[in-house]
């Protein structure tokens, strides 16, 4: 079994909303019980890679800022 690349993976966007898509299935009333499970471990799997994938995004982000003398300048990305 080999691990997926980076290239193979689907977008961060397309997490998130397949993520939205999983509560709203949750919170729906049809959903049955072995339904509603499967979709919730789906969900944890999901939530997990993308914190992980945004891990790693922050932890470039620093090693770019890095300055000459090798100490890492926060800076707030939102602005």
């Amino acid at each position: 079994m080999s691990l997926p690349t980076p290239d193979s993976l689907p977008s961060l966007t397309a997490e998130l909303k397949r993520l939205e898509e999983i509560v709203r299935q949750l919170e729906s009333p049809d959903s049955d019980l072995d339904h509603a499970l499967l979709l919730f471990e789906e969900g944890i799997a999901r939530l997990r890679a993308a914190r992980e994938r945004l891990a790693e995004a922050e932890t470039k982000v620093q090693q770019v800022l890095r300055d000459a003398a090798g100490q890492i300048t926060l800076r707030n990305l939102d602005v």
